[in-house]
């Protein structure tokens, strides 16, 4: 009678939580610190120059879930971006380590211009060796994942989403008509980004999305494991000049673990904010007058502040599982590459024979843009480009190699399969800004060759593939 009532017990417990009792659902987290010594530039604007303080540290901040079943591990990198041989060379370290595969590895760089480069001396180039820079980078991230590894243990899991509006506005506007400057091209765009406030501003170029989307990690009794946000949010800056820091991204990570009060704990709290489709979208409202700075730093804390506390009262009303299915796909998608034509080829060989006068008029924007033109000028004809999806539960996450405008994640969100999607950019590579063809149109900074270097259908084709991922994810048992 005592084993048919254990028996009874176990069914019931089986029922209650609508599984199989004896699937085991495991999480770990770690970090690992990426630090650039001083002196190595700092990336972010056309004139790099060489860090002299680190106001904080950089991380790649890693969590491994494991249900079983499968094994896939989240990395999300305070970097400007890093190229996909770098990325490349951290997937091998972590398989060669740890098992798991490029498809269950998603990376990605949270974009903060204050780092130092983790992008090959030619951008564009695919063949070039690592840096020494890269190369430890590399190894930090397999270090980490083998750390979150070593840290699995039993988990809950739960995930939602919210808002903060506040923090996130257009940064492509229409304005009156003979008011956009030329580009460096000598063309005139139909839109300007961070444009100059004032009377000559009609309306910003399209929409923001302005959700957070969080997936929060317990132990069985509530103690908090880790924390993976998603903002579409541009960097903040505003920090120290030559300063290495995170940006917002870090301040986001410390301030939740403070209002979750999970400070010094073993094995630490982990909190990661992902970079959604930011690409022309950034924190400052053009539409109003510009408020005056209140110090280095003090912009970065009041955008971390605002999403760090929308993000903590949301999860108070997750409903946590004790286990969710996972799975993982991994794609090339063949592009075709922008080259300039024989024309601008020309142009950008007049520019840089002008001689460099103090006071000249050839602009830092010509000298760049002249530069890039002539380092595109033999890339090959098309790009493999790495695209990644991962399912947790019912969450679908979407990988993209570049600077992804806004339209494109929202069209994702709104056709996934998956309640909620959401995008991380800067994933697997870095591959330039992505544009939507109707942008293209418009012109504006991120459409100028040498800052896009995709056809101008690239983000219908990776939408399209992103989307056949999911499903597939969705359609598998």
């Amino acid at each position: 009678m005592r084993q048919l009532a254990l028996l009874i017990v176990f069914s019931l417990a089986v029922f209650a939580h609508g599984q199989d009792a004896s699937k085991k659902f495991l999480a770990g987290a770690a970090t690992s610190n990426i630090t650039p010594p001083i002196g190595l530039p700092i990336v972010g604007g056309f004139t790099p120059a060489p860090s002299s303080h680190i106001h904080d540290e950089l991380h790649a901040r890693c969590v491994v879930l494991d249900n079983g079943e499968k094994r896939v591990a989240i990395v999300v990198l305070d970097l400007l971006g890093a190229a996909r041989q770098m990325y490349d060379e951290a997937a091998r370290l972590v398989e060669e380590r740890t098992g798991i595969t490029r498809d269950c590895l998603l990376m990605s760089a949270t974009h903060t211009h204050s780092g130092s480069s983790a992008l090959s001396e030619n951008r564009y180039s695919l063949d070039e060796p690592l840096s020494e820079y890269q190369a430890f980078v590399a190894r930090r991230i397999a270090d980490g994942v083998a750390r979150a590894i070593n840290n699995l243990a039993p988990a809950r899991i739960g995930w939602t989403v919210t808002e903060e509006p506040d923090q996130v506005f257009n940064r492509r506007w229409f304005m009156k008509e003979g008011t956009v400057p030329p580009n460096p091209f000598g063309g005139i765009d139909k839109v300007k980004m961070n444009p100059p406030r004032g009377a000559n501003l009609v309306k910003p170029a399209g929409p923001t999305d302005p959700e957070v989307s969080i997936i929060s990690i317990q132990t069985p009794d509530g103690k908090p494991v880790a924390l993976l946000a998603n903002y579409s949010l541009h960097y903040v800056g505003g920090v120290g000049g030559s300063h290495i820091s995170s940006d917002y991204y870090g301040v986001f990570c410390d301030r939740v673990q403070q209002l979750l009060g999970a400070d010094r704990q073993d094995p630490p709290f982990v909190a990661m904010m992902s970079n959604g489709t930011s690409g022309n979208i950034n924190n400052n409202d053009y539409s109003k007058p510009a408020v005056k700075s209140a110090g280095p730093y003090s912009k970065i804390r009041e955008v971390a502040d605002d999403v760090a506390k929308v993000t903590v009262e949301a999860v108070k009303g997750i409903q946590y599982q004790d286990w969710v299915p996972l799975d993982a796909r991994f794609s090339d998608l063949k592009l075709e590459a922008r080259k300039p034509t024989p024309e601008l080829v020309k142009w950008a060989e007049g520019v840089l024979a002008k001689p460099r006068l103090i006071g000249g008029k050839t602009s830092v924007l010509e000298i760049a843009y002249a530069e890039r033109t002539l380092k595109l000028k033999d890339v090959p004809p098309h790009i493999d480009l790495p695209l990644q999806t991962l399912r947790i539960g019912d969450v679908g996450i979407c990988g993209s190699p570049c600077e992804t405008f806004v339209e494109t994640g929202l069209e994702l969100k709104q056709r996934s399969p998956f309640k909620p999607t959401f995008t991380h950019s800067i994933a697997g590579g870095y591959f330039g800004y992505l544009p939507t063809p109707e942008h293209h149109e418009l012109g504006g900074y991120e459409t100028w060759l040498g800052t896009n270097r995709l056809e101008v259908q690239a983000s219908v084709k990776i939408t399209n593939r992103l989307l056949e991922m999911l499903e597939s994810m969705k359609a598998a048992k």
